[in-house]
Parts: structure tokens; C-alpha cells; sequence
């Protein structure tokens, strides 16, 4: 095993509560590039009395797998406890698996079971420990992307302004979740786990186990023809797939700015009524939009006749 210098980018912190009077709106973003990659991300309070969302980028990792990268999304709820905890181990349990056996595909889930998951079951026992949290990751590879999540925070990978892959939220109302939950003794009220869990899947939460147990869904996908952006976010699905896709695509045809990108996304999930922490971790491969002419003239011309709608002039 070994351990090289971190480059990872962390942000969490706070315990769950009641709402603010007014929403936290300063933002933490920051952005970097590597592999091909450039990226951003952005999160924000919000109306949570709280921070509980933590995050992870890396460009490049240790232990000779400099070509690799890595991009998450942990949202906490109950608490930040693990949501940090997955921010600040997740990653480095991955790293220190035996380099002949680094498989991405598997290595995700068994890592997190065996280097994160206990120390905090062991750390709980005999205390009443409702933390909990969602993830959704990238480990992106010189060949392939490797996709986990568990809960509803979500990965979209998109190709010319439309979705072309998207992870499966975990949600207590899906009918194979239900019944799955049914079995295990739990039952579904009110679209919630025993009616306070909202999904069905879950890091933590012990409480809850064996009934919202925390197994990942992890696909992978080529990188050959892969489609040109990423988006691992958490942002209460107040845009649609499809609204985000092009609304990424339209914003990287105008500018350059990929953190200015992130933080726009969820000032629009803001002001559409969004109550919870917002992040998210855009990426982007090579062929990706760029700036044009074209765009930054068709732009102009529609700021101009909104403008003109506006002021009647």
C-alpha cells in the first residue's frame, strides 16, 4: 500500500435543523483541470440551518494511478457526520487497496464497506446515531468511467445539449424498493422509510439497517464516444435531465467560466423553492462545448430582445 500528496478539494461542516429566515446564499466554488478533464463545483447553505453536503475532486491520484480521477457528491442529512466522514476516507480507502487489485467496477463498494462503513457502526454502538447520508461518484479511468450511488443524489452524463446516461435514484416509493423494504419488516408511509427516511438507500442510518440497507448501484461506461459532460449533484430535482443538459451546453458555448457554470445551476434550483444544501461537480471530457462566435452573437441578440420585452423600448 502506499499514500501520496492529496490534491482532493473538501467542503462540509454542521448539523441538521430548522430552516434560516432567509437563505445563505454565499458560495463555495472552485475548479481545477487534468487527464483531459477540467472541471468545477460549487455548493451551497442555502436554508438549512446547516451545511451537511460534502464533496471530493481529484485530478490525478497516488499510488501510480496518476491517469485516474475521482468526483463526489455525499449529501448528509440528520447531521454531517458521514457525509464528511465518506469526503475525507472514501477516496483514500480506494487508493490503499492492493495495486494488483484495483478494479474499479467492484472495488467501490467493497472498499467502502470494509474502510468507511464499520469504523463508524463500531463508533455508534450503544448511541443513538441518525446520521446518515446519500453519495454519488465518478472514478474516471484512462478507458472507462465507473459510476456508484446510493440514495438520490444523482450522476448525468450528457452528449450535444441531451441526457445520455443517468444513475437511478433511490427513492422508498419505487415499487422494487418498496417490496424490498416490506421484506425486511420496514414499511413505506408517506413516501418515507418507517415514514422519516426519504431514501431507500443510504450511507449510515443505522437505525435503519437491515431495512434501508447502504449497497451501491455501480455501472461503468466506455470512454469511446462517451458523451462530453458530467454532473454528480444534489440539487432537490428541480431541473429536469434534460432542462440541465442544455442549459450546461447553451452556458459552455458563452463562457469559459466553469465555476460561475455551477454556481448559476443552483441559484436556479434556488429560486425555484428550493429548502435544502445544494452542490454539484461538473466535469468535462475531451470534446466537449466551447466557446463560438455564433453563440455569443445569438446571446447578445436575445438579451437584447428580452431587454427590449422588459423596458418596451
Amino acid at each position: 500500500m502506499c499514500r501520496g500528496p492529496s490534491k482532493r478539494r473538501l467542503f462540509s461542516s454542521g448539523r441538521m435543523g430548522a430552516f434560516l429566515d432567509k437563505p445563505k446564499v454565499e458560495k463555495h466554488t472552485e475548479g481545477g483541470q487534468g487527464n483531459g478533464l477540467r472541471y468545477a463545483l460549487a455548493s451551497m447553505q442555502g436554508w438549512r440551518v446547516e451545511m451537511e453536503d460534502a464533496h471530493c475532486a481529484m485530478v490525478g491520484l497516488p499510488c501510480g494511478l496518476d491517469r485516474w480521477s475521482f468526483f463526489a457528491v455525499f449529501d448528509g442529512h440528520a447531521g454531517a457526520r458521514v457525509s464528511a466522514h465518506c469526503a475525507q476516507n472514501l477516496l483514500d480507502a480506494i487508493i490503499q487497496t492492493d495495486d494488483g487489485n484495483f478494479y474499479g467496477l467492484e472495488i467501490i463498494e467493497l472498499v467502502y464497506f470494509a474502510h468507511c462503513l464499520n469504523p463508524l457502526k463500531v463508533e455508534a454502538v450503544g448511541k443513538v446515531d441518525r446520521t446518515g447520508s446519500t453519495a454519488v461518484c465518478a472514478l474516471v479511468s484512462p478507458s472507462h468511467v465507473y459510476f456508484a450511488n446510493c440514495g438520490d443524489s444523482r450522476a448525468l452524463l450528457c452528449r450535444n445539449g441531451q441526457p445520455a446516461f443517468t444513475t437511478r435514484d433511490h427513492k422508498p416509493i419505487n415499487p422494487g424498493e418498496k417490496e424490498r423494504i416490506q421484506r425486511a419488516g420496514g414499511s413505506v408511509m408517506i413516501q418515507r422509510v418507517n415514514g422519516s427516511l426519504a431514501v431507500s438507500r443510504a450511507l449510515g442510518d443505522f437505525e435503519y439497517k437491515q431495512v434501508g440497507p447502504c449497497h451501491w448501484f455501480v455501472v461503468h461506461a466506455h470512454l469511446r464516444g462517451l458523451p462530453s459532460t458530467q454532473h454528480c449533484r444534489d440539487h432537490g430535482n428541480l431541473m429536469i435531465n434534460e432542462e440541465l443538459c442544455q442549459f450546461v451546453h447553451h452556458q459552455l458555448c458563452i463562457s469559459h467560466d466553469l465555476e460561475e457554470l455551477c454556481a448559476a445551476v443552483i441559484d436556479i434550483c434556488l429560486y425555484r423553492g428550493s429548502k435544502d444544501n445544494m452542490s454539484i461537480v461538473l466535469v468535462l471530457f475531451p470534446g466537449a462545448p466551447s466557446v463560438s462566435d455564433e453563440a455569443l452573437q445569438h446571446d447578445r441578440e436575445l438579451n437584447q430582445l428580452i431587454e427590449k420585452r422588459i423596458t418596451g423600448k
